[in-house]
């Protein structure tokens, strides 16, 4: 997650990283970027490494979109809701925008997404009007992303991936029409 302003700067390339009070590792190379209350982009986590507050130097405050080091770290500090240590440790994403979801190709029948990052998608925004059995398909694929791999092992042959497709192309309707993703021709 991401604050709306931050984002923006992440969608317009003026922020590079993002840091994170502590030590934070991690699970995953891509993650997708949440702001203003949707999904904005797919992103590859390409750096990641720990300093002290009081080892932040002005590179690492522009990378993040800030104009000084003190900037940065009272929005952390708003941002976390307490004065930081100089001795606090701080972790600093590096990031590289891969895929933006404002502007997804219509023509491609999965909009140009991966089946994880639509089960994703799906499962975080939708939860509310999914089936127990879309829930059991977007949960397999998150694991698999694959359409064959999770016909098998939901319904036992790859003859049934027309019902794991039909759900994915529910969940893409269904994010279109709330305004989650956006696609272009």
């Amino acid at each position: 997650m991401i604050k709306g302003v931050y984002a923006d700067k992440l969608l317009e390339g003026r922020k590079t990283t993002t840091i994170r009070l502590g030590i934070v590792k991690p699970r995953y190379r891509e993650v997708i970027i949440h702001g203003h209350g949707r999904p904005l982009a797919k992103a590859e986590i390409v750096d990641v490494h720990v300093k002290k507050v009081s080892e932040l130097t002005l590179e690492d405050a522009r990378r993040d979109g800030f104009r000084s080091v003190r900037e940065l770290i009272e929005s952390l500090e708003r941002v976390y809701g307490y004065k930081l240590d100089p001795e606090d440790a701080v972790t600093i994403i590096h990031l590289r925008v891969k895929q933006r979801f404002d502007n997804l190709d219509l023509s491609d029948p999965y909009l140009g997404l991966e089946p994880a990052d639509i089960a994703r998608l799906g499962l975080r925004y939708l939860g509310d009007s999914l089936s127990d059995e879309e829930k059991r398909v977007l949960e397999d694929l998150t694991r698999t992303n694959s359409i064959r791999a999770t016909a098998v092992r939901l319904y036992g042959s790859i003859e049934r991936r027309g019902r794991v497709r039909r759900v994915l192309r529910r969940v893409l309707q269904e994010l279109l029409r709330r305004g989650l993703i956006k696609g272009e021709k």
